[in-house]
């Protein structure tokens, strides 16, 4: 018996325009199909556009499929296999995105209470070990940490904060008098521009800077009368625009 010649011509491979055809057909009735059970996605020039990007993105994926298919099918299959999977995860984490925020910062709220938990446009403060609420504000674009305080006239500072927010608090004028259970303290009257606790933002918010240290800036009614809303239910404080 003769052996085969090593140079015996290798079987003609299939030719590839069925596949690339096929494709083709597979992709125009899939937009097809989409178009007709969801007509308002493609009515702006930007989805549209959007749409063309995606289809080329995907015609460049599946040439290189299609070609590699041939020449080595197992390994082409493990890597469409590996794609698919990467894409399924990406569409499922854009898909639930924000009930990943809100997951996030419900679990911020419980293990950092002064960040809060926002739910919609409210924020839900946890009450501290010591009995109080503390929140983290943006005040001019600065964090602030707040004490919640209703018997608070005004929005109170610390002179540290103060002069982390840009005050000069040794030429401010302490013309503003408030009785408190310590005794009469005075305050130096300012604004501040805007002041921000999550989705809730004020402009313009009557405060004063405390004439002696404190722990702690006070949250004080010149914040909480301009909310819709806040209440306290068993731990928490819900604050709302």
């Amino acid at each position: 018996m003769t052996a085969p010649s090593p140079w015996s011509p290798r079987p003609p491979r299939r030719p590839l325009w069925p596949w690339l055809v096929g494709f083709a057909v597979a992709v125009a009735a899939l937009v097809a199909l989409l178009a007709s059970l969801f007509p308002e996605a493609l009515a702006e020039d930007v989805s549209r556009a959007e749409l063309v990007r995606s289809l080329l993105i995907l015609a460049l994926i599946a040439s290189g499929v299609i070609v590699h298919w041939r020449t080595r099918p197992g390994q082409a299959l493990r890597h469409l296999g590996l794609w698919t999977a990467i894409g399924g995860v990406v569409f499922l984490g854009y898909s639930f995105r924000h009930e990943a925020g809100f997951l996030k910062d419900r679990m911020l709220g419980e293990l950092v209470p002064h960040h809060g938990a926002v739910t919609g446009d409210a924020v839900t403060l946890v009450k501290r070990a010591d009995g109080h609420f503390v929140v983290a504000a943006e005040v001019d674009g600065v964090s602030v940490r707040f004490m919640v305080d209703t018997g608070a006239s005004d929005v109170v500072l610390s002179p540290a904060d103060a002069r982390r927010l840009g005050f000069d608090v040794d030429g401010l004028a302490f013309t503003r008098r408030y009785r408190t259970a310590n005794g009469t303290v005075w305050g130096a009257p300012v604004v501040l521009r805007r002041v921000a606790i999550g989705p809730i933002a004020l402009s313009d918010v009557r405060a004063s800077v405390n004439g002696a240290p404190m722990e702690l800036s006070l949250l004080g009614m010149s914040f909480l009368d301009r909310l819709s809303g806040y209440e306290v239910a068993g731990d928490r404080l819900t604050l709302r625009p």
